[in-house]
C-alpha cells in the first residue's frame, strides 16, 4: 500500500468506472461536503461512471440514484440496484426476485426479534425502517455485544458485514463484489473479470474487503488504517485525508491525466 500522492501520472489512465463505499469514504463523521459532491460532479463531466457500492438502506440509495450526479447505486451490501430512469422515475432491481421480497423481509424480521431477545444491547440502527434487503444493528463499542450480535446472525443463516456503522445481516450468498459483477455486466456489458482494470474502487473499511482484494485499482481513505489487520488484501494506495476529502484526492489523481482542472481537497 502507497501513499496516493506518489502514484504516477498515468496510473489511472484507463478508468472508466469508478466504484466507491459511501459512509466515510464518500461522507465524513457522517457529513457529505461540498468538496466531495463537486468531486462527484467533475467525474460525472469527464464521461467517468460512478456508482456508489454500499451498506446503507434502500431509502438512502432511492435518494442518491435521483439526485446525485452518479450513474447508480449498489445498496445494502449488494442486495439492490438502483439506476435513475428518465427525469423523474428510478430503476430498481434486487439480487432476489421481488416476489421474493415480503418473505425475505418477514425472515429478517424474525431475526432482528430473535436476537433482540438473546442480547439486550442489541439496537436495531435507526435506518431499519427504510431496508428492504438487510438487517442492520448499531455499531457499539461493547466488543461482547458485537460478538454476540453476529454470532447469533450466523446461527440464522445469514451473512455478516461489519463497517464503521453498523453490524449487517442479509440472507443470500452475495456481497458487495457479486452484485457488481452482474450489474456490472447487465447494465453495462463489463465482464469484470476481463476488464477490471478500467474499474477504480475506493473504500474505507473491513466490508470493502473482497473489492480490494479483486481490483488492481484500488485506493484506501486514510482512515482504512484502523481496520487493516481484518483486511486480508491492502488496497493499492491509501490517500492524505480522510472520508470525502481522500475521495476528492482519488477524483484528482482519475481526472489529472485527463487534462481536467485539479481542485484542492
Amino acid at each position: 500500500m502507497r501513499h496516493l500522492a506518489e502514484a504516477p501520472p498515468s496510473t489511472f489512465a484507463g478508468i472508466r468506472f469508478v466504484l466507491t463505499d459511501m459512509d466515510e469514504t464518500l461522507t465524513y463523521k457522517g457529513r457529505l461536503s461540498g468538496r466531495t459532491y463537486d468531486a462527484l460532479e467533475r467525474l460525472q463531466a469527464a464521461g467517468i461512471r460512478v456508482i456508489p457500492v454500499t451498506a446503507a438502506p434502500a431509502g438512502w440509495c432511492d435518494q442518491m440514484a435521483r439526485m446525485w450526479p452518479i450513474d447508480g447505486v449498489i445498496g445494502e451490501n449488494g442486495g439492490l440496484f438502483f439506476r435513475r430512469d428518465g427525469e423523474h422515475g428510478v430503476m430498481r432491481r434486487y439480487w432476489h426476485g421481488e416476489a421474493d421480497g415480503p418473505d425475505i423481509r418477514d425472515r429478517l424480521d424474525e431475526i432482528g426479534r430473535q436476537i433482540r431477545a438473546r442480547v439486550p444491547s442489541a439496537r436495531l440502527a435507526d435506518d431499519q425502517l427504510f431496508r428492504l434487503t438487510s438487517i442492520a444493528f448499531a455499531r457499539t463499542a461493547d466488543a461482547d455485544a458485537v460478538e454476540a450480535i453476529v454470532a447469533a446472525l450466523r446461527a440464522a443463516g445469514a451473512r455478516v458485514a461489519i463497517n464503521n456503522l453498523w453490524i449487517l445481516g442479509w440472507l443470500g450468498n452475495y456481497d458487495k463484489l457479486a452484485m457488481t459483477r452482474r450489474v456490472m455486466a447487465e447494465n453495462y456489458g463489463i465482464d469484470i473479470d476481463a476488464d477490471r482494470d478500467a474499474i477504480l474502487y475506493c473504500g474505507d473499511s473491513t466490508n470493502d474487503a473482497p473489492m480490494f482484494a479483486f481490483f488492481h485499482h484500488s485506493i484506501g481513505m486514510s482512515t482504512v488504517r484502523n481496520c487493516l489487520a481484518e483486511i486480508p488484501t491492502s488496497p493499492a494506495w491509501i490517500t492524505e485525508g480522510p472520508g470525502g476529502d481522500g475521495f476528492v484526492e482519488a477524483a484528482n489523481a482519475v481526472l489529472a491525466v485527463r487534462g481536467f482542472e485539479r481542485r484542492s481537497s
